[in-house]
């Protein structure tokens, strides 16, 4: 069984929602590699593909305003599935290659507009982030083929707001980016 190592500092803890620093440390949350995302890998399947990535991942992750948790925008090479599992409504914003976009409210109450799954195609830059005022929200993520680092692409900030300006505010907040744009090709092998 491997330690923990909790990913925020001791002020950080204080200054977090007491509801979504219990999640933290009963999922036992660390930060995503590049993106920041508070996350746990819960599935890895034994079967691999050719290239001898899994066939299949799943992961839970959790947005927070304090400290930030949200996800940079981001590509993958396949469909990832988006589901909801507790909190507050948070949203994706989803930026199609012929230059469209779209919001998608998540979140636990249908009857109000929220998805409580939605599935993000393949090669849309998509990011996501806690609605204001909200304590945390708790979601996973699966995908099949499983996701590793090869097919993972964070993208360029000024190379993303030439190419959707409407969006300029919205990627300058959540480009999480430190200046890496891959993730570990062995992530979640």
């Amino acid at each position: 069984m491997s330690v923990w190592n909790n990913p925020l500092s001791k002020a950080e803890e204080e200054q977090m929602h007491p509801d979504a620093l219990a999640i933290l440390k009963h999922f036992q949350l660390e930060r995503l590699p590049v993106e920041g995302t508070l996350y746990k890998n819960t599935y890895v399947s034994e079967n691999k593909n050719p290239d001898g990535t899994p066939i299949g991942t799943a992961m839970i992750g959790m947005y927070t305003e304090t400290p930030f948790s949200a996800s940079c925008f981001h590509c993958l090479k396949y469909d990832e599935i988006w589901h909801v599992y507790g909190g507050d409504p948070f949203n994706l914003i989803l930026l199609y290659p012929d230059g469209s976009s779209k919001e998608v409210l998540m979140g636990s109450n249908p009857l109000n507009g929220e998805h409580i799954q939605f599935v993000v195609p393949a090669k849309v830059w998509q990011a996501g982030s806690l609605n204001p005022g909200g304590r945390y929200a708790l979601f996973g993520c699966s995908m099949a083929p499983g996701f590793s680092g090869a097919i993972f692409e964070a993208a360029d900030q000024q190379k993303l707001i030439h190419q959707y300006p409407q969006h300029k505010d919205d990627i300058l907040r959540l480009n999480l980016v430190a200046g890496e744009t891959h993730m570990p090709n062995d992530f979640t092998q």
